[in-house]
């Protein structure tokens, strides 16, 4: 199946390095622009003339992909639709004329499909990814639904999300495709355990971890509550590491629980890795998901797993063989989970073993560019073959 519909149009690069810009809403620090990172940065290693552009402001990840030697530029947008910003961009894309336009998120997929052909882009090289399963805002999937056309194709980083850009947003299947995410699987397996103590557990405290955004769909209400009831019976520390507008919110939460002593907010930490390494189990309630990054570390790091039973989970998740999936929306049926991976010790080093297995098999960095480099050189006529597979098995299908 060709990775895009349409058919591969001749190459304008010739024997110079394509150049690839990519448009993304903002740079802040989240799944998709750590996975732009991963992207632009493994692209440039590849031989690649790289750009990255935010509408936003450049941001904590733009800062870090300067330092890796990519060329980033902002639009400064103040609001969602910002007229300026759009200008800034085209602009930015008349001068550099790109011979692939990969937009990443809803409103900079958007820009790209406005501003891109204005801007002299033509459509059969603008690429549009989408990572999550937006259900608070159907005028979005209204949006992308009209404006699909103008774009080569729509990715997807999971089965999940296709599946949703199908049926809720009625995009035709045909203009769809699956190109998963991945994770530095090494970096996380061989990370050294933080020392507990510097995350204020105690030895004979359980440690639950949660990594990721502070934002309202990750159900931070269920898992506070999950963790209240656990502590009942058992001595447990909850650290959860990440920033966001939710937070004020998750502080109130923490006191109505009267879990001040028991949950710790830690903020942006640098050392993931190490406080996954340093847990006993990972905690993930989300309402929903794409696919998410967070449950791909704690993969890697080959930490047991207790996660709500939504899309973007049970793309990695199978069931009682690399970790738990639960009900979403019930603090009873996480704190039930985290109760039978506490209780059994050996069983729960079974999961957290297997789903690192799973991961580096298939979701490891190392295939990351070589896939994308599939899907570029498709799209721009020099790739050899019609027909690529670049689709990992689905995690319950055997992993």
């Amino acid at each position: 199946m060709p990775v895009c519909p349409e058919k591969s149009p001749e190459s304008s690069a010739g024997s110079r390095p394509p150049r690839i810009t990519y448009v993304i809403t903002d740079l802040e620090v989240g799944g998709v622009p750590l996975h732009l990172y991963r992207l632009a940065t493994g692209m440039l290693a590849a031989g690649a003339d790289v750009q990255v552009i935010a509408l936003a402001d450049k941001g904590p990840i733009g800062q870090k992909l300067e330092e890796a030697g990519v060329t980033v530029e902002a639009c400064n947008a103040r609001q969602p639709w910002d007229v300026g910003a759009l200008a800034r961009l085209y602009l930015h894309l008349r001068r550099r004329r790109p011979d692939i336009l990969h937009a990443l998120l809803f409103h900079a997929n958007i820009a790209a499909r406005l501003v891109g052909p204005i801007a002299g882009v033509p459509v059969s090289r603008i690429l549009c990814e989408i990572q999550t399963v937006e259900r608070e805002r159907g005028w979005h999937l209204t949006l992308d639904n009209l404006t699909c056309r103008l774009c080569r194709c729509e990715i997807a980083n999971s089965p999940s999300v296709c599946e949703h850009l199908a049926r809720r947003a009625h995009i035709p299947r045909s203009r769809l495709r699956c190109v998963w995410g991945a994770v530095d699987v090494t970096r996380f397996a061989s990370a050294a355990p933080l020392d507990r103590r510097a995350l204020g557990a105690g030895d004979d405290e359980a440690l639950i971890v949660w990594t990721g955004r502070l934002d309202p769909v990750k159900g931070f209400e269920e898992m506070i509550g999950a963790v209240a009831k656990v502590s009942q019976r058992r001595a447990v520390r909850f650290v959860l590491a990440g920033e966001g507008a939710y937070r004020p919110q998750v502080e109130k939460l923490i006191r109505a629980h009267d879990l001040g002593e028991r949950v710790h907010l830690l903020g942006n930490r640098s050392d993931v890795p190490e406080i996954l390494a340093a847990g006993d189990v990972f905690l993930f309630g989300s309402r929903t998901e794409g696919l998410p990054n967070a449950v791909l570390e704690a993969m890697a790091a080959g930490l047991p797993i207790v996660a709500t039973d939504v899309p973007g989970n049970r793309d990695l998740i199978a069931p009682e063989r690399t970790g738990l999936l639960v009900p979403s929306g019930s603090a009873e049926a996480l704190a039930e989970g985290l109760e039978r991976v506490l209780d059994g010790p050996a069983w729960a080093e079974t999961l957290g073993r297997q789903a690192q297995k799973w991961v580096f098999q298939h979701l490891d960095t190392v295939s990351l560019v070589p896939r994308w480099r599939q899907v570029y050189s498709i799209m721009l006529g020099t790739f050899s073959s019609a027909s690529v597979d670049i689709e990992p098995h689905r995690a319950h299908h055997g992993g």
